[in-house]
């Protein structure tokens, strides 16, 4: 009920009387300046017809005064630009926002500053949005910082030093994983099923094989339970006994997984990264040194879980670029290590090919520990350094007076060329002395590459 209608009127009434709120104004750049009416302008030197032009004359000093001086004079209108606007503190304050977007008209900007140099307030909260119409551009990456974890955690362990820290030799995979991990946690359950095309360098020619992300991710699980046979661990591919070689393993996976790993393979995968991490960490010093068997080849437990992180971050990036999703090289300090780890293996490799007749004889042989002929490769960029290879015997030690070529690369395309993601022919960015030991070289890094 409303009284007979006398109350729904005179709400009706205050409604009408109250001020209208303006509708959203047009940007500048929107209005059809060309189609807009407006207003006609007075000829030059005249005035409008109906407007009456007041007398300019002084009135005579003895006379009476004209009638229009017996009104009361009304205070003259402050002067103020026209560029501008007399504007009153709430609307000025309502236009901080639009300001610091650099939205607002010329007029309403020349207002808002002058506004802003009287009051603090305003003036405090004006910087306030510009800082945050900072964070708003898009033309920086949204993506972490790789070394942004390693900060963190060097800053929380400098406060409270971990009781068993994690072994410096344990890092790199330590921080491969963890990223490898958060790019799986972004990703759809769609995406598990992309497909990812692997790549290596077997018998003197490209190779690869297709499988899925979720393909990817039981491949390193397979590999990483040759890992976790040396530490005394459960192989995480059951206890049947499996082949020793990585490549055998992980068919051997693929084979036993129907239908496709899914998402499903992550929990276990990430569980034993945390378990390699921990047992390592527990067992004490001698166990970097601790062999771990490929079937063709053995590593120290220290350069097995480098070569890990190494395939981890290889394998990640594999999977970025199936998804679309940005990925970026390890940490300087890391990747100096895993270039450093590929350097030491050059030479066996090297001696592996000439015994298959795939490099050049070797030319001088010297005895074990002393200096040999070398190629100095210089890697330039991201984790870079100089290595000096030595080419006629394992046994031999490179040295930069022996050096007898050059070869310069960018380290991120030197641990793709290890990776076989690219051919030795195209991988170095400069060449200078032994053609046929460039060659060697090249060809031994890339013959490191695996599935």
């Amino acid at each position: 009920m409303n009284g007979g209608g006398r109350e729904g009127d005179r709400r009706d009434d205050e409604v009408r009387g109250a001020r209208r709120i303006p509708g959203p104004r047009g940007a500048v750049d929107d209005l059809d300046l060309e189609a807009m009416e407006h207003p006609a302008l007075p000829p030059p030197g005249g005035s409008t017809p109906d407007e009456a032009v007041p007398e300019q004359g002084a009135p005579e000093p003895d006379g009476d005064l004209a009638p229009e001086a017996d009104a009361v004079d009304e205070p003259e209108p402050a002067m103020t630009s026209a560029a501008t606007p007399v504007l009153s503190h709430q609307v000025l304050k309502a236009l901080l926002g639009a300001w610091a977007l650099s939205a607002c008209s010329a007029e309403e900007t020349a207002a808002v500053e002058d506004h802003l140099t009287g009051c603090a307030p305003c003036a405090d909260e004006a910087l306030r949005l510009r800082d945050a119409v900072g964070l708003l551009h898009t033309d920086g990456s949204l993506d972490l910082d790789p070394t942004l974890r390693t900060r963190v955690m060097d800053g929380c362990l400098g406060r409270r030093p971990a009781r068993i820290p994690v072994p410096d030799w344990a890092t790199p995979y330590d921080a491969e994983t963890a990223r490898l991990d958060a790019l799986l946690r972004d990703i759809g359950d769609s995406e598990w099923h992309a497909p990812v095309r692997l790549q290596w360098f077997e018998d003197e020619r490209p190779a690869t094989r297709r499988t899925t992300v979720a393909g990817v991710i039981g491949h390193l699980m397979a590999v990483d339970g040759l890992v976790s046979a040396a530490l005394g661990l459960d192989d995480p591919l059951g206890r049947v006994e499996m082949p020793l070689s990585p490549a055998r393993r992980t068919e051997t996976y693929w084979a036993a997984t129907r239908p496709p790993a899914t998402r499903a393979v992550r929990e276990p995968w990430r569980d034993l990264t945390h378990e390699l991490i921990r047992t390592a960490s527990l067992a004490g010093r001698n166990v970097a040194e601790r062999s771990v068997s490929y079937g063709d080849f053995a590593l120290p437990l220290q350069d097995a879980l480098l070569d890990r992180a190494f395939e981890c971050w290889v394998h990640g990036t594999d999977i970025a670029e199936a998804v679309d999703y940005p990925y970026q090289p390890p940490s300087a300090a890391h990747l100096h290590r895993m270039i450093d780890l590929a350097a030491r293996l050059l030479p066996a490799a090297l001696a592996g090919r000439r015994s298959a007749g795939l490099a050049g004889p070797a030319k001088e042989l010297v005895t074990p520990g002393e200096p040999g002929r070398s190629v100095h490769l210089e890697v330039e960029g991201h984790g870079g350094g100089d290595w000096y290879i030595p080419l006629d015997s394992p046994a031999a030690v490179g040295s930069p007076r022996r050096a007898v070529a050059q070869v310069a690369l960018d380290g991120v395309e030197f641990c793709r060329l290890v990776a076989g993601r690219i051919p030795p022919v195209e991988a170095a960015a400069g060449q200078e002395g032994d053609r046929e030991a460039i060659r060697d070289v090249l060809f031994a890094s890339a013959s490191l590459s695996r599935l």
